[in-house]
């Protein structure tokens, strides 16, 4: 499954499975084949982007959001935390992405994460997010973390969350770009960190600094 994953630069992946999804789009290229899927975590442009969304969709793409991002998108469908979807063989859960000291991800703007179950296996992508309670009640296999610390996990908080849910494999994002605040040394931190709880693996370095 790792193979199908392709990290994009920041926050952004594509999961090249069936059916195809992306996740925060962003300053991606016209795709050959569009998306089944498109998932969209919160609405702060470093995360989304309509023009990278027009790219990638066509009249039987899903997008999936929250309130705020419907607002901008009249088409997109709406998940609160807690809720399921399932599309074919694959199912996604919307989780809570949050921060406890920052107002521009205050638990009440509804940022999300989601849970991806595909081929087998769950995925967890964290959306900007800090270390919040409800992240005790996840196990997935692959976990994707945020490491740039503005609202979100720092370095250290989020190998503290790999060794708390031990997935097998962990990859860190939000760093290498402009607007990430974080760097690929601060990735390699994370990797150092995170020790033998998971295998910490580096999304394609050739993308570091996107």
């Amino acid at each position: 499954m790792l193979d199908r994953i392709e990290w994009l630069g920041h926050g952004s992946f594509a999961i090249h499975a069936t059916p195809r999804i992306y996740i925060n789009p962003r300053r991606v290229p016209r795709a050959d084949q569009p998306a089944d899927l498109i998932l969209l975590s919160h609405d702060h442009y470093d995360h989304f982007s309509p023009a990278d969304v027009q790219k990638l969709r066509c009249e039987k793409t899903i997008v999936i959001g929250n309130d705020r991002i419907a607002r901008e998108l009249p088409d997109c469908t709406v998940l609160r935390p807690w809720q399921t979807m399932s599309f074919g063989r694959v199912c996604v859960k919307a989780v809570p992405a949050y921060s406890t000291t920052e107002r521009s991800h205050a638990r009440e703007h509804g940022g999300l994460g989601f849970v991806i179950s595909v081929n087998y296996y769950d995925i967890y992508y964290a959306g900007d997010t800090q270390r919040i309670p409800e992240m005790e009640q996840l196990r997935p296999d692959i976990a994707l973390l945020p490491i740039d610390g503005r609202g979100t996990l720092t370095v250290s908080e989020a190998a503290q969350v790999a060794r708390m849910m031990r997935p097998k494999w962990v990859m860190p994002f939000n760093y290498g770009a402009n607007v990430s605040g974080a760097t690929r040394l601060d990735a390699q931190r994370f990797v150092r960190e995170v020790g033998e709880a998971a295998q910490a693996l580096l999304p394609d370095a050739a993308l570091a600094g996107r």
